[in-house]
């Protein structure tokens, strides 16, 4: 059998260039799964007749998860924080969008403010690729922290003291 060295490609660079150019560039971040996990984890709950496509989405995506997080780099608890921040958008995102379909008389009220948690899912993502690497997405628009108690404290992202009495970021 011919078998080729691993580091020689047969043809020289030209072909290895031909090949390189026709693998994917764009793929999704970890951040991107995270989003996408729990947007399928919703769809499992809450479309149950769908639930065994979900699940195998769900399980592609926990697949390409472990892939990216066998590099040995350790998940922090900002990390994690992250993705706590990004499935609760995502949840209130899906009520509002729910609102929304069936005609209710308040999803106008909702518009601007399903906008801004799409901001504060948009931050919570940049957190997690600044923790774990990856791509930002500068488009945040996030206003949330202005809308009052109606829709609770969206201020989600200002410092806090640590209990060293440092602050965080």
């Amino acid at each position: 059998m011919n078998t080729i060295p691993i580091g020689i490609v047969p043809g020289g660079d030209l072909v290895f260039q031909k090949v390189c150019s026709k693998q994917r560039r764009y793929l999704p971040t970890l951040s991107d799964l995270v989003d996408r996990l729990t947007i399928v984890q919703q769809k499992m709950i809450f479309i149950p007749e769908r639930a065994n496509e979900y699940a195998a989405e769900r399980d592609d995506i926990l697949h390409d998860i472990d892939l990216l997080l066998a590099d040995g780099k350790k998940m922090n608890a900002k990390a994690v924080l992250a993705i706590v921040l990004v499935m609760l958008a995502n949840r209130v995102i899906w009520e509002n969008e729910s609102i929304a379909r069936n005609g209710g008389s308040e999803q106008d009220k909702l518009l601007k403010f399903t906008h801004s948690i799409n901001g504060v899912r948009n931050t919570a993502k940049n957190m997690l690729a600044s923790e774990m690497g990856g791509r930002h997405d500068y488009k945040v628009d996030c206003f949330s922290a202005s809308f009052g108690e109606a829709y609770g404290n969206w201020d989600i992202f200002k410092l806090g003291d640590d209990s060293d009495g440092s602050k965080r970021r």
